[in-house]
Formats: structure tokens, C-alpha cells, sequence
């Protein structure tokens, strides 16, 4: 196993800051070498900071660090890659950002560095602020993505249960996927939902972002957000409260 590095320079993304003290602020960083780190801002509080606007959540930046007590850097300088200027500029756009920070964020800390997964924040980061696309659908689907990624990509092309072709009427993340009429549980889906992720994964993204308000949108959000909770065990809280919210099925009765 490699030491921990004494300083470094890396590429990453804020994923969320509180404050430490009367001016500092502690910082959780996804780096693309160095996987999650934490690291100290000292006076970045302060109005006199050049420092504090470069470090707030989906921030992308390089930064170089020195190694503090623990697991904690000390924060030396901080440079933007990117601005994002239109996220910020638009509540959609940042509600779908803080989204997938959270996510990324919830990821176990004992996972080793992943330049996959910072190379997929770093994009939908970049697509939020391409105004070519339409914010609702893309941390939904960067959750499908990420998921998929990690091979846990819901099963949507037959029923979960039964490897019925359907019509397949349900999804349950617990369980996996879609399911078809007999073996129906969790929440209600619609063929137009089932059809914006089966797209989605399917390699039809960029077709899906340029629609606005695509039947069936709120859904597969709700899905989505249903599917990574599931995946992470835990109930995620930026998320959760952006989406609408799906009906959900009984288990049919025999």
C-alpha cells in the first residue's frame, strides 16, 4: 500500500464544505488521483479570501495540498478549470448540480481513487452548463450512469423476476429493474418512462437532454433517485428534494 503523499497537485470537484472555527472551512474534495480527500481552507471565511470562491460545492478546480493532522491537507492554492458560470446563474441547473455532488460524495470513503467516476462528474458538470441541454433529466441520469458504471445498471429491457419481455408496467429498485404485470411491485412506470431510460442507457443521452419536459421526465427522476438510495442504502437529502414523487404499487394479490 503507497504512503500518504506529503503534498500534491491534483485536478477536482467540491463536493461540500463546512465551516471549521472562526474563518477556516474544511473542504471534501473528489480528486482524480487521489480519490476523496478533505482538506483545510485556513481564513477562506474571511472577505479579504482569494481563496473562498474557488472552493465552494461543484467547484472544479486544481488544487495543491499539504499534508495536516489525520486525513486532513492543508490547502495551498486553488486555481478554477472551469467556471460553470450558467449552473450557477440557474436554480435547475444548481438544484440538479448539489444532486450529484451529494452522490458522488456518498460514494464509501475506503474506495481507491477512480478516475472514471471523476471523469463522469466532471462531464455532467460541463453538460449543466451547456444550455444546448435541458437540466431536469441529467442527474437522473448520471444516477443510471453511475450505476451502470459500477455494474449495477437497473435491468429495463425485460422483467426483472421473470425475464418476462412484458409489458412491463412496474419498477422496483429494490429489486432491480422493471417488472412486468404479474410480478409488479414498487412504483408505477409508464411506457413513456421506460422508454426515456432504456435511451438513456442505451446510448440515446444527448438525444434526451435536448428535449424539454419529455413525457414521462418526472418519473424516470423519481425512479432514478429511488435506484441510487437503493444502491447506497441510505436516504440522500439534496436529491430527494428536487424529484416529484411516483405512485407506488402493492405486490399483486394471488
Amino acid at each position: 500500500m503507497s504512503s500518504t503523499p506529503k503534498e500534491l497537485t491534483d485536478e477536482a470537484v467540491v463536493l461540500r464544505t463546512f465551516k471549521s472555527g472562526e474563518s477556516d472551512r474544511v473542504v471534501v474534495l473528489w480528486t482524480r488521483h487521489h480519490g476523496k480527500l478533505r482538506a483545510l481552507a485556513k481564513g477562506v471565511r474571511k472577505t479579504s479570501s482569494r481563496m473562498g470562491g474557488s472552493l465552494e460545492p461543484m467547484s472544479h478546480v486544481r488544487v495543491e495540498l499539504v499534508k495536516g493532522r489525520g486525513d486532513l491537507y492543508i490547502t495551498k492554492s486553488v486555481a478554477h478549470l472551469e467556471r460553470l458560470m450558467n449552473v450557477r446563474s440557474d436554480y435547475a441547473r444548481i438544484a440538479a448540480g448539489l444532486a450529484v455532488v451529494e452522490v458522488v460524495d456518498a460514494i464509501p470513503t475506503d474506495e481507491a481513487a477512480d478516475e472514471g467516476i471523476f471523469e463522469m462528474l466532471v462531464r455532467v458538470l460541463l453538460t449543466l452548463d451547456n444550455t444546448d441541454f435541458y437540466p431536469d433529466l441529467i442527474a437522473a441520469s448520471f444516477f443510471f450512469k453511475l450505476l451502470a458504471y459500477d455494474g449495477s445498471q437497473p435491468v429495463v429491457q425485460y422483467c426483472v423476476n421473470c425475464q418476462s419481455p412484458g409489458p412491463l408496467v412496474a419498477f422496483n429498485a429494490e429489486v432491480g429493474g422493471a417488472l412486468c404485470i404479474d410480478c409488479r411491485s414498487g412504483s408505477a412506470l409508464s411506457s413513456q418512462a421506460l422508454l426515456l431510460i432504456r435511451r438513456i442507457l442505451g446510448g440515446d443521452l444527448a438525444g434526451v437532454l435536448r428535449e424539454e419536459n419529455a413525457p414521462g421526465s418526472g418519473e424516470v427522476m423519481t425512479l432514478a433517485h429511488d435506484a441510487i438510495e437503493a444502491h447506497f442504502g441510505k436516504r440522500l437529502r439534496v436529491s430527494r428534494s428536487t424529484v416529484p414523487l411516483a405512485p407506488h404499487l402493492e405486490p399483486p394479490r394471488p
